[in-house]
């Protein structure tokens, strides 16, 4: 078993917030993905016979943001691959294995949090979503003094 080193997922994830991160974006990093999901066609199943569970499985998928690009990217057989193992994990007897192979789909398809970042996936903010209701400013946090906050400005030749 290797020890140490970089692996592909080693480290923290990217934060799409961080100033190295903006500059990568500029470049094309960070995609962002529709809130209303996949509007495009869904594609047809690339393997055997599907069950009827992954059927309900293969449909939900589509209609989800990260089908964008794995339409754009031509990753149906990975999706059907997710579909046919998360049906078998969802079994009671189910080998630990594949749940674990589960887990993997889930980063390498952009279906966890973890995956989305390491994607480089953001989904837009929903034309939909819920605006509260807060007292006048209470919008924004009260600003913290920092130490440039606090120096004091002293006349030069004063005091001396």
């Amino acid at each position: 078993m290797p020890r140490g080193g970089a692996r592909t997922v080693s480290g923290p994830p990217p934060d799409p917030n961080s100033l190295r991160q903006a500059r990568a974006a500029e470049a094309g990093g960070w995609k962002t993905l529709p809130a209303e999901g996949y509007a495009g066609e869904v594609p047809d199943w690339p393997l055997t016979e599907a069950t009827p569970r992954e059927d309900v499985i293969w449909a939900d998928l589509w209609a989800k943001p990260q089908a964008v690009m794995w339409a754009e990217l031509g990753q149906a057989l990975e999706v059907a691959l997710f579909c046919r193992t998360l049906a078998e994990a969802e079994r009671p007897d189910a080998r630990a294995d594949i749940k674990k192979m589960v887990r993997g789909y889930l980063d390498s398809l952009g279906l966890s949090v973890s995956g989305m970042l390491r994607n480089r996936w953001k989904i837009a903010p929903s034309v939909d979503a819920v605006v509260l209701d807060l007292p006048a400013g209470a919008a924004e946090a009260p600003r913290r003094r920092s130490a440039r906050d606090r120096m004091k400005v002293v006349p030069s030749g004063e005091g001396a």
